[in-house]
């Protein structure tokens, strides 16, 4: 069914409610709802109708672990399961995606809306609850045997979507899937690097999976990168293999695959039969909805219509402006939560003036970051101090922002040799314009010759990467919210996304025992890490913008994850 050829399919839909048509069936006729009219009037003034003023783009975008993992303790006992009060439940929540859907194959993509999706229907041995915490949910408790072993024990009475139960033998297979070499039909999974090099996992009996590391990594660095790692059948995928997973998946998350297109939508039904979930996320039982349907609509105009119009109940990744209109909706309800995904410009420390450490100095202390942050960014963002965001357990807190003193800029740029006329240009994308072009204003502000050049990201990413380009408008993800996956890419001497080019000894050697050090030993290890960086200024320290979710009123219970994904399985539509 085309978009426009049912525009009354709301009100059709909630009349089935009260009707004995199966769930099914009603899932289906939701999934062909109507788009909906145009609303250009919500269109974002600052950097086109599309594109959000926060900058997303740059380095990581879909390398980054697609938020500190608080270290769950293992062991945490089995929650009672919580009654259903009267009244509560029901109905088919419609989420609004940015665009097609990499896989349906856990292991086959670097995606964050692919794993939106793929969360409501696989469950992993741990997850993460709203407050960021990682927390067990396959996975009853864990214990470290070694310095490199760890053991995990399976919850019992997990079952599959079609009926199999879920044994340690699935999670060992799920994980060799990901972890080792040509596992997938012959391929290397994407989602290797999110975890820590593994040795071996075996699985000594059903309830039990040990993995063996190939060196020791700290417990919140396995832990976080288990949280995006989901576990799926053996059996069912030796049988019909990676291709048929991806076109018919099961796993044993709160919804099942009903039917879909990747670059359309995807139709799910609640699993009647389901766990529960993580008992430290009550309350604990089968999803309160009767299904969710993911629907593919790129155009951000196209997702606030149909946000208005009821077609949809969940919109995310808004800019400034149309958050701002939304908020006048009785309708809608828009919600603003900690992002983790840090922002900063990165100067090529290889080529005159960014070669002299001075003149980075002066580029933090002459940009009035948070008066951008205030004004343009309507205050969704976090100012970050130096190159560790406020959100990571190791954040030193005797740090201060660079305060906006253009006198001592001007002061350091003199001390530097090259005075206030040098000419640089600032490399941004498209998404990133207006926030670029305010950033070069205020450079102008101290008579420096600045200006800028807009990329397409492949080409742009290759130039810095080679040191050619002199000042980038970049970002990086951070779910782990911990160094090891924010600052080893970016600043380590080769690192993936180093695109300042910045090598430093003394910071490569800490930021090696950090990664496998203990949390008290590494909280001084990244405190002297802040410290240097602070100091060397490879970046102009920005912000970590909030992510914003807009979604009907009508939604009971709806709380944004930590991550930028949706958790829906205690999520309902009231009637």
């Amino acid at each position: 069914m085309a978009d426009n050829e049912n525009p009354d399919v709301t009100g059709n839909v909630d009349r089935l409610y009260r009707t004995d048509m199966s769930r099914r069936a009603l899932l289906r006729l939701a999934a062909g709802s109507a788009a909906g009219l145009s609303l250009s009037a919500l269109l974002a003034a600052c950097g086109g109708g599309d594109s959000t003023p926060t900058p997303s783009s740059g380095g990581g975008q879909q390398g980054s672990a697609e938020s500190t993992p608080t270290q769950a303790s293992g062991g945490t006992p089995a929650a009672e399961e919580t009654p259903e009060p009267a009244g509560e439940g029901g109905g088919v929540i419609t989420v609004a995606i940015t665009a097609p859907l990499q896989s349906l194959d856990p292991a086959n993509h670097r995606d964050r809306v692919t794993e939106t999706v793929l969360r409501a229907m696989f469950d992993g041995l741990v997850t993460r609850r709203q407050d960021g915490e990682i927390v067990p949910e396959i996975a009853e408790s864990w214990e470290q045997i070694d310095d490199t072993t760890w053991e995990f024990k399976i919850r019992s009475g997990v079952t599959f979507h079609n009926g199999d139960p879920l044994t340690a033998e699935d999670v060992r297979f799920s994980l060799e899937r990901v972890a080792m070499d040509g596992m997938m039909d012959g391929e290397t999974s994407p989602r290797q690097s999110l975890l820590p090099p593994i040795a071996e996992i075996t699985a000594p009996d059903d309830q039990t999976v040990r993995i063996v590391l190939q060196s020791p990594v700290p417990e919140a660095i396995l832990l976080a990168g288990l949280v995006h790692n989901q576990i799926v059948p053996k059996a069912y995928v030796e049988e019909v293999g990676g291709a048929g997973l991806a076109a018919k998946p099961i796993g044993a998350g709160p919804f099942k695959f009903v039917e879909g297109d990747v670059s359309d939508r995807i139709v799910l039904e609640r699993y009647d039969d389901y766990y529960g979930g993580s008992p430290d996320m009550p309350p604990v039982g089968p999803a309160k909805a009767d299904g969710v349907v993911f629907r593919v609509i790129p155009e951000l105009s196209s997702r606030l219509a149909s946000l208005k119009a009821g077609d949809v109940h969940i919109v995310q990744n808004l800019n400034v402006d149309s958050a701002r209109s939304l908020r006048t909706d009785p309708n809608i309800v828009v919600k603003s939560y900690d992002g983790t995904r840090t922002t900063w410009l990165a100067m090529n420390v290889t080529r005159p003036p960014f070669d002299n450490k001075l003149v980075r100095q002066a580029m933090n202390y002459g940009l009035d970051v948070q008066s951008i942050i205030d004004q343009v960014l309507g205050g969704e963002a976090v100012r970050m101090t130096g190159a560790v965001p406020p959100f990571s357990q190791f954040y030193d807190t005797s740090l201060q922002p660079y305060p906006y003193d253009p006198d001592k800029a001007k002061q350091l740029l003199e001390e530097a040799g090259v005075g206030t006329s040098f000419q640089f240009v600032l490399d941004a994308q498209e998404p990133d314009r207006a926030v670029a072009e305010i950033i070069v204003q205020q450079y102008r502000q101290l008579g420096l010759d600045a200006s800028v050049r807009i990329w397409e990201w492949p080409v742009l990413q290759e130039a810095t990467l080679k040191g050619e380009r002199q000042m980038l408008l970049g970002s990086w993800g951070n779910s782990f919210r911990h160094p090891v996956d924010l600052i080893n890419p970016t600043l380590m001497t080769g690192g993936r996304g180093n695109y300042s080019q910045y090598s430093n000894p003394e910071l490569d050697e800490l930021l090696e025992q950090g990664a496998v050090a203990s949390k008290d030993e590494a909280a001084e290890i990244y405190k002297r890490v802040q410290q240097i960086l602070y100091e060397d200024a490879p970046w102009v320290f920005l912000w970590v913008p909030n992510e914003v979710e807009a979604g009907s009123a009508a939604l009971q219970n709806w709380e944004p994850g930590p991550d930028g994904r949706e958790l829906l399985a205690d999520t309902w539509l009231a009637s």
